[in-house]
């Protein structure tokens, strides 16, 4: 696990930035499999960056909560237990392109899912006019580090507080340090499970990613080192490639 302090990661981060590219990075597609940390890099983009971090299933539920006309249509295709059709993610992503703190820039997470959306968006943004294109980045880790990470995790019923038994256990085998309650692991969190959100994300994400390297705006970068490492070298890259 990593423990690097928010002061010597922010340091990090902005050694890398150089001087002169502006407050941000732009419009950053972050992509990898389940439990890769994209979620991590993506909230400390946007405390550093002021930039929103934009996960497609939070717009989702937040258009559901909201009542909008999208979110009720969305919801009454997830109740059916239906995937949300492209068309239709597309539409409520847009709605949020419209919201004035995406305009300096955003981190996407989640979206672009498929082909189809990629280029969709491609198209959304060069609306915009010129700095507006995507710079996908790809966070690896090797096979049996993802798997550790995932089926390691437990989690307490009382106060929700996650372990890993590999990475972070508990003082006490099965047991929270806080509260002491006896830790539970997710169903989704098996070892079947993992191998068939790998095999569905290398199905969807091969195309996106080919997409991005053709143009010229792919970068992958070593998920499996401390979190302040893998941001530098976000950083720098995206700075490069904005040049």
């Amino acid at each position: 696990m990593d423990h690097q302090s928010p002061a010597s990661y922010q340091t990090a981060v902005e050694t890398a930035w150089p001087v002169g590219l502006g407050t941000g990075p732009g419009r950053i597609l972050l992509l990898g499999p389940p439990g890769v940390g994209k979620g991590t890099q993506a909230r400390e983009m946007e405390r550093l960056w002021g930039i929103p971090h934009i996960s497609t299933g939070d717009v989702l539920r937040s258009k559901v909560t909201q009542g909008t006309s999208l979110g009720r249509l969305a919801q009454g295709i997830m109740k059916r237990g239906e995937l949300v059709p492209d068309s239709l993610v597309c539409e409520i992503v847009a709605t949020r392109l419209q919201e004035p703190d995406t305009f300096c820039g955003c981190i996407f997470d989640g979206f672009p899912r498929t082909l189809g959306q990629a280029v969709w968006l491609e198209g959304r943004l060069a609306e915009l006019g010129p700095g507006s294109s995507i710079i996908a980045v790809g966070i690896r880790m090797a096979h049996k580090h993802l798997l550790r990470r995932i089926t390691g995790r437990r989690t307490c019923p009382m106060c929700q507080t996650v372990y890993n038994v590999y990475f972070n256990p508990p003082k006490r085998e099965g047991l929270c340090d806080i509260d002491g309650a006896a830790l539970v692991q997710r169903t989704d969190d098996s070892e079947q499970v993992f191998e068939e959100r790998m095999r569905a994300y290398e199905m969807l994400s091969a195309p996106v990613v080919g997409h991005y390297r053709a143009l010229g705006r792919f970068v992958s970068v070593n998920g499996d080192r401390p979190i302040g490492e893998i941001a530098a070298e976000i950083a720098s890259t995206v700075a490069r490639l904005r040049q």
